[in-house]
């Protein structure tokens, strides 16, 4: 009889633990995917104000090219160096400091009346920007397993795309009634919000709340008691990453899928507003296919690795890569007055952008650093494709100022064929679990 009892209670135990990391996965994820998303509000707000920017001051989409560059180049050495602390210091607090400067950053710019001015206040903001998603990798990584982020990485995924979305959504209407200069105030005072909510909700790690590390959820072990997320040392977090073939395979891909990325984010709108004789509303609102098609490649491309790949991201990641190349080649072929080819082009490049995006970006981090490296992998993976970005920045607008829009898209579609020729060496990687606790 007592054996039975206490049967019992290990098992009403066992539940318990189920259903309190059940609670609380939901709880980190979608705080996670909330937040990040509006990241992205004081961000892409440029690509919409930019048309209203350069007509203002009589600017080049060159010069122009040099704003966008400022925040990529500063994101992208933010990366390297938020990935470390990110593993250090944890996302609560990381995130919420970027936050607070990005916001602050955005209501300085509406103030701007230069391009000296811009670049500054522009490239400091990319800085700020970039303490958003390494953190976050981190803490999808320390709360969920290696069988579990195929789906909550792609699920993590849709926050750019969905952020992407309501931000240009957002900018084209305020733009549309109150000019471009509204597109920063709106955005920072919202993102501040945005901010608190982050830190009332999210946690670091299972057990800063009581429950067990990962590595021993899996073994069946209980451990009630409260404790930090031990950082193993920037020695190990540098060395993991540094080190790691996988990793720096991921990062030059992701070099070049940044550039077909933030080509079609950053200059998709004055393309639609010069080329098909949109206004820059109708514009921003076409464009936000691209990121709500992503949505769904990027979950769709979790579910595929796991499902069909055995946790393998890089097939999945391949085949996207190759029709993204096709897709971005046929684009600016399609004659002005066929809109519904054209949206349904514009969807499958946002489809076949953010799924390898994703995989390599959010998900491949995880696997190549495990979750005590995790913000540094995801750190070093997006920094180098933020320099990706601030290639395309200026160099986009330097190849249609001096070549046209074909000059660009050829650009762009050599970059997707590039990223699909990398991956294909990590066709067989497939992630290991390890013990940390």
């Amino acid at each position: 009889m007592r054996r039975h009892v206490r049967v019992g209670e290990t098992k009403t135990k066992t539940e318990s633990m189920a259903e309190r990391f059940k609670g609380w996965r939901k709880r980190i994820l979608l705080t996670s995917i909330i937040t990040y998303s509006t990241f992205y509000l004081c961000r892409v707000n440029m690509s919409v104000a930019m048309p209203g920017i350069m007509e203002e001051f009589a600017l080049s989409k060159t010069e122009m090219g040099f704003v966008l560059t400022a925040l990529f180049m500063a994101y992208a050495a933010g990366q390297f160096i938020n990935g470390q602390l990110g593993d250090k210091f944890g996302a609560r607090k990381l995130v919420l400091v970027g936050i607070v400067g990005s916001a602050i950053l955005n209501l300085v710019f509406g103030f701007s009346n230069g391009l000296l001015m811009m670049v500054l206040i522009w490239g400091l903001n990319g800085y700020f920007q970039s303490m958003g998603w390494s953190p976050t990798v981190k803490t999808i990584a320390n709360w969920f397993p290696t069988k579990l982020r195929g789906k909550a990485g792609g699920l993590l995924g849709t926050s750019y795309q969905i952020g992407n979305a309501y931000s240009w959504a957002l900018a084209g209407l305020v733009v549309g009634i109150m000019g471009w200069r509204w597109a920063f105030f709106v955005p920072a005072i919202i993102f501040l919000v945005s901010g608190v909510h982050w830190f009332v909700r999210i946690r670091n790690a299972p057990e800063e709340v009581g429950l067990p590390t990962i590595e021993e959820e899996s073994k069946g072990i209980e451990k009630s008691e409260v404790r930090k997320d031990h950082h193993l040392g920037f020695k190990f977090t540098i060395a993991s990453v540094l080190k790691s073939r996988g990793i720096w395979i991921a990062g030059m891909s992701l070099f070049f899928l940044n550039i077909v990325r933030y080509g079609f984010i950053s200059w998709a709108p004055t393309f639609m507003f010069e080329v098909q004789n949109a206004t820059i509303s109708v514009a921003a609102f076409k464009a936000i296919t691209i990121p709500l098609a992503g949505c769904f490649g990027a979950v769709f491309a979790g579910y595929i690795s796991d499902r069909f790949f055995k946790c393998r991201r890089a097939p999945i990641a391949v085949i996207m890569l190759l029709i993204l190349g096709l897709a971005a080649l046929l684009y600016p072929t399609i004659p002005v007055d066929q809109w519904e080819l054209s949206l349904l082009t514009l969807m499958i490049i946002g489809f076949m952008t953010f799924g390898p995006h994703v995989a390599i970006v959010g998900i491949i981090p995880m696997d190549f650093g495990t979750r005590k490296a995790a913000a540094s992998a995801a750190g070093f993976i997006d920094g180098m494709g933020y320099i990706g970005a601030a290639i395309t920045g200026i160099g986009s607008g330097l190849l249609i100022d001096s070549h046209g829009w074909d000059a660009a898209f050829y650009f762009w579609v050599f970059s997707a064929l590039a990223a699909a020729i990398l991956m294909a060496t990590l066709w067989h990687h497939k992630p290991k679990q390890r013990e940390y606790h």
